[in-house]
């Protein structure tokens, strides 16, 4: 069975909570208990009046049901007889955006939500670049709340007219007119909106096709260098990237040293293959310069190694940044000074025309030349580049 990672993003207010919610609901994937529990919920802090308020089942912070919105990201689990779902409710409140990439950065697909009447707005344009920015390559529009605008088609239309043209550069798209609230073409096709010739949401998700990764080579940074015994010295770390195997020939990084695999050590005993997302401890056929920070990848064909890089940045924190100040970066497992010493630009989020700045505020997107305080491989870069630089 396939699994599937999707985030639902867009602007404050605009229904994901409750869509999530309804849609567990009508899969039949809410226990009883767990129901009983969300209509006394949905009484004391439900925005539905007699109805239930399906939000509150991932709205779980006190302080996300006192103001009615989500804060923190929350992931659910479920499954249907096709396909098993991961799936992030991110914030819309522009001051959570940085949980929106958490949530985004391991999501291969997209849903943006739009409130029927609102449109497009601003934070949904941010949602819909972030993810583009952070990897993802098929995005859905859901236009939410169509009982609100009477189920107009013309409405729907031109809100979809809008997204194909903002989401250019994403491989798959659709678009889904419904109202979580209702139940409209959320689990099936609704006649309240007999015009959309489409599937419902949950048959979409079911049979989108996923995200088609291009293999890339052994890539493993070293997190710790383990002394178990006196004559014993491995290099733990997490595979990011491609396989490796007893007798591989490897080149460590930054320091260029060429030697091979000799074990591959776990809890469980050797292994004879460690592909990605496994954490093991390598030991090497001879001695090279390797510690924490350093990346160990296939000989022929390693990251280049550098110090000066073009990224493009989500500030996040409240202090701008401003270039010239030393900021310390993380990237995997190494810690480093970092400084923008060239900023070249911002994103306007509405036109995505680039901007003249001198620094970045909260939330702003800009382009920039980065100097680090010592050489790193590239594929380590990469990732810190996306995930953005913040202080």
């Amino acid at each position: 069975m396939s699994l599937l990672r999707f985030i639902t993003c867009g602007s404050v207010d605009d229904g994901k909570s409750t869509l999530i919610g309804r849609l567990l609901h009508d899969c039949r994937l809410v226990p009883d208990d767990h129901l009983e529990a969300l209509e006394v919920e949905s009484r004391r802090h439900g925005r539905q009046g007699a109805e239930i308020d399906y939000s509150l089942l991932l709205d779980g912070l006190s302080g996300e049901r006192e103001q009615g919105i989500t804060i923190d990201v929350a992931y659910r689990y479920f499954s249907t007889s096709r396909r098993s779902f991961i799936v992030a409710d991110t914030p819309g409140h522009e001051q959570y955006t940085r949980n929106m990439v958490t949530g985004a950065s391991t999501a291969d697909l997209a849903l943006l939500l739009v409130d029927a009447r609102k449109g497009i707005l601003t934070q949904t344009r941010r949602h819909l670049y972030l993810a583009g920015l952070l990897g993802i390559r098929s995005a859905a529009l859901v236009v939410n709340k169509m009982d609100l605008v009477d189920y107009d088609q013309a409405r729907f239309e031109e809100i979809a007219a809008a997204f194909r043209e903002l989401a250019r550069d994403f491989g798959e798209t659709a678009a889904i007119p419904l109202s979580a609230l209702k139940g409209d073409n959320l689990v099936a096709v609704s006649g309240n909106m007999p015009w959309y010739a489409g599937p419902a949401l949950l048959d979409y998700l079911d049979t989108v096709p996923a995200a088609r990764r291009e293999p890339r080579p052994f890539r493993m940074p070293v997190q710790w260098v383990s002394r178990a015994a006196p004559d014993f010295r491995g290099f733990a770390g997490r595979v990011e990237s491609g396989a490796v195997a007893p007798g591989d020939r490897v080149r460590v990084l930054p320091g260029g040293g060429v030697t091979t695999v000799d074990r591959i050590v776990t809890m469980d005993g050797d292994l004879e293959r460690a592909g990605s997302g496994r954490s093991v401890t390598l030991t090497l056929g001879s001695e090279v310069d390797c510690g924490r920070g350093s990346i160990i990848a296939a000989a022929d064909a390693p990251p280049q190694v550098a110090d000066q890089f073009e990224a493009t940045i989500v500030w996040m924190d409240e202090e701008p940044l401003l270039p010239g100040r030393t900021y310390l970066m993380k990237i995997g497992p190494l810690t480093t000074g970092a400084t923008v010493t060239e900023l070249k630009h911002q994103l306007d989020v509405e036109t995505r025309e680039p901007l003249p700045a001198r620094i970045l505020e909260l939330n702003a997107i800009g382009l920039a030349n980065i100097s680090l305080g010592r050489p790193v491989p590239s594929s380590l870069m990469r990732s810190a580049a996306n995930s953005a630089a913040s202080s």
